[in-house]
């Protein structure tokens, strides 16, 4: 299917209408604070639910801008933006539309941890949601500043217990009412702004914070453990001044793939998509940043930061003597502006142009706007259901920022499962829940609520044990169905398509299967694969397709009476037989996880020399915790099943060793 066309700029223009500051009602099934990535799929959400809802965002114009930098999905993040559209969200098809640069990350490993990205035109991917959310029915817009969550006791027997009835507007006297609240207040709730030694209220440059009478209202009223959080942006460089015959080139994909499954083509040509380059840092930027250190609030804050997207100064500190990558990246097609991904920093602007200044590639840069730190409040997401409602009170559900998450597609995942649970409640329906076993979403939103977060929480591929199944290629055919039997959030249109996706699947595995030959006639017919010399082994075609120099249109060339019909679907059909085992083994790998729960844990292992299989972060856990049991293992904050099962099959394997150095004394 390709790419739909619109006239954005007409459609936001007939938008005027719905916020023109008249109001068809006061009352609402749900209610969604805040226009960002988690807010606009939270509103589209309840709306494709069928309940009456109200966006409430400071300004209008900034639905849908992308705050920091201008990308779109990554390694375990583009899983996130494959289910969000999948389950008939914005993100996947803002980013076809928006997409100037698309690339697969990891393309050298298999498909089930490649990160489907794109380079995005900040205007253009602003203009889209805003489009989108101006034509669907049952959703309003307004532009306001929230200044109260109204909340009362659910029980006066129970006292403890509250339930949403909805908000007030700053220098509104009428309240809004609402049958369910979904806050998603980014980095705004409480937010300060930090620039070398100034310090401001904001949650972005140029727009005020959410009103401290909200966070009082959750954290003295509600009673909720909340704490606080930093992140921060990087300057923006003006294009001219950079010098990219300094810096490596690194183009887009030739055959850019789409996010939305929806579209067939990206609507950027490929002829017109913007290369992006890499440069790296020099010592001198060290120097730069020691000197700069006692100019810098943001840096000597106890708040923590993002880990795996830290600040220049951070990474300094935390890696002397290291060379960082500095990413050069457009923010539009007819931008003047390039974002340095990788040099987010705080520290006073005259030092700022200092420091780029000492990579080769930005020795003559110019400034636009300097970086800045933010630092904001967030609530401790244990105190969450898996449907994103906060336990203790009734119609309030919390997604992206405010849950102590970071990134633009945690954010929309989370914004459009609280969305779907807050409309259901009003709708009085029951909850529903995405289990870690079938989605990236339920991995995100599990470990939110059961480990709860010490620093910014981000996706990666190794937080999801069942990561060969939960696969890019698939989200469709995981939730797409899902979302449109049991849920309720997805079209008749896109749940067609998908049905006709799974089934034409299906066949082609049936044909495959049903291709049975010996090795010696597979050989016959493909003479320049390598294969079994078994003359009595038997392969399916399914069997044939796992062997990595094997294509599809390989086999079809060979049978083109049974397999050209299949031809549209040649990638997904090799990768759903390439995985076929893994999933088998991987699912039997996570039961004997459940069976080994008990085992204990030597006490004297060097939890820090263990393999590169265990990330760092979980050597460092495991090294201060040391826990007794493969199960009080698991439960600790920041481990994952996926390095739970690594740690179970290191410690079988240290124990077997163990016991052959005995039988050899005896």
């Amino acid at each position: 299917m390709q790419m739909k066309k619109f006239a954005p700029l007409q459609r936001c223009v007939s938008m005027a209408c719905r916020y023109s500051g008249h109001l068809p009602s006061p009352h609402y099934d749900v209610i969604v604070v805040g226009g960002g990535h988690a807010g606009t799929e939270a509103a589209a959400a309840a709306a494709r639910l069928g309940a009456e809802t109200l966006l409430v965002t400071q300004k209008i114009s900034t639905i849908g801008a992308l705050s920091c930098n201008p990308s779109l999905g990554g390694v375990g993040k583009g899983h996130l933006v494959k289910e969000v559209d999948a389950l008939d969200g914005l993100c996947g098809r803002a980013g076809d539309w928006a997409g100037i640069h698309f690339s697969i990350l990891n393309r050298r490993k298999g498909p089930a941890v490649w990160g489907p990205r794109a380079q995005l035109d900040r205007q253009r991917y602003r203009e889209f949601i805003q489009s989108e959310l101006s034509n669907i029915p049952k959703l309003t817009l307004l532009e306001g500043a929230v200044d109260e969550l109204l909340v009362t006791e659910e029980n006066a027997q129970k006292p403890g217990r509250h339930r949403v009835t909805g908000i007030r507007l700053a220098n509104q006297i009428q309240p809004l009412s609402a049958s369910s609240v979904v806050l998603t207040t980014g980095t705004f709730l409480s937010g300060s702004l930090f620039v070398g030694r100034t310090t401001s209220p904001g949650g972005r440059i140029g727009d005020a914070p959410s009103s401290s009478g909200l966070s009082h209202t959750l954290r003295e009223t509600l009673g909720l453990k909340m704490g606080r959080l930093r992140t921060g942006t990087p300057p923006r460089i003006l294009k001219d001044s950079v010098d990219f015959s300094q810096a490596k080139l690194h183009p887009p994909d030739s055959h850019p793939a789409p996010f939305s499954f929806l579209n067939t083509q990206t609507h950027c040509k490929v002829e017109d998509q913007l290369p992006c380059f890499l440069t790296y840092t020099t010592p001198s930027v060290e120097q730069v940043v020691h000197d700069s250190l006692h100019l810098n609030c943001h840096i000597q804050e106890d708040a923590k930061g993002p880990r795996y997207c830290p600040s220049i100064e951070s990474r300094v500190l935390r890696f002397p003597g290291r060379s960082h990558q500095v990413w050069l990246e457009p923010e539009g097609l007819t931008s003047d502006l390039v974002y340095p991904q990788g040099l987010s920093m705080t520290m006073p602007p005259d030092m700022q142009l200092r420091l780029i200044r000492e990579i080769p590639a930005l020795h003559r840069a110019e400034i636009h706007t300097p970086g800045y730190g933010v630092q904001y409040d967030f609530v401790c997401p244990t105190q969450l259901s898996p449907s994103l409602q906060v336990k203790s009170t009734r119609g309030l559900f919390l997604a992206g920022q405010i849950n102590g998450t970071t990134g633009y597609e945690e954010a929309a995942a989370q914004g459009l499962w609280a969305g779907v649970n807050a409309a259901r409640s009003a709708l009085s329906m029951p909850p529903v829940a995405l289990s870690r076993t079938e989605s990236y979403i339920g991995v995100l939103i599990d470990d939110l609520v059961s480990r709860g977060v010490t620093e910014p929480y981000r996706m990666f591929t190794s937080r999801a044990e069942f990561r060969t199944s939960l696969r890019p290629d698939n989200a469709d055919l995981r939730l797409t169905l899902k979302g449109f039997e049991e849920v309720g959030c997805v079209s008749a249109l896109r749940y067609e398509q998908a049905v006709k996706v799974r089934d034409q699947l299906q066949d082609g595995l049936a044909v495959l299967e049903a291709l049975s030959l010996s090795a010696y006639k597979w050989r016959q017919k493909l003479p320049n694969i390598h294969m079994s010399e078994n003359k009595n082994l038997v392969m399916t075609g399914i069997a044939v397709l796992q062997y990595n120099q094997v294509s599809f249109e390989m086999l079809a060339s060979v049978f083109p009476q049974h397999l050209l019909p299949y031809q549209e679907y040649s990638q997904r059909l090799k990768i759903e037989s390439v995985y076929r085992l893994h999933c088998d083994e991987q699912k039997r790998e996570i039961e004997r996880i459940q069976k080994e729960e008990h085992m204990a844990l030597p006490q004297d292992i060097d939890y820090l020399s263990l393999p590169a299989s265990l990330s760092q972060e979980v050597r460092e856990i495991l090294d201060r915790i040391r826990p007794t049991t493969l199960g009080a293992a698991s439960r600790l904050q920041g481990m994952t099943p996926a390095a739970i099962v690594h740690l179970l099959s290191y410690v079988k394997t240290i124990g077997q060793k163990e016991k052959r150095k005995k039988k050899s004394y005896v």
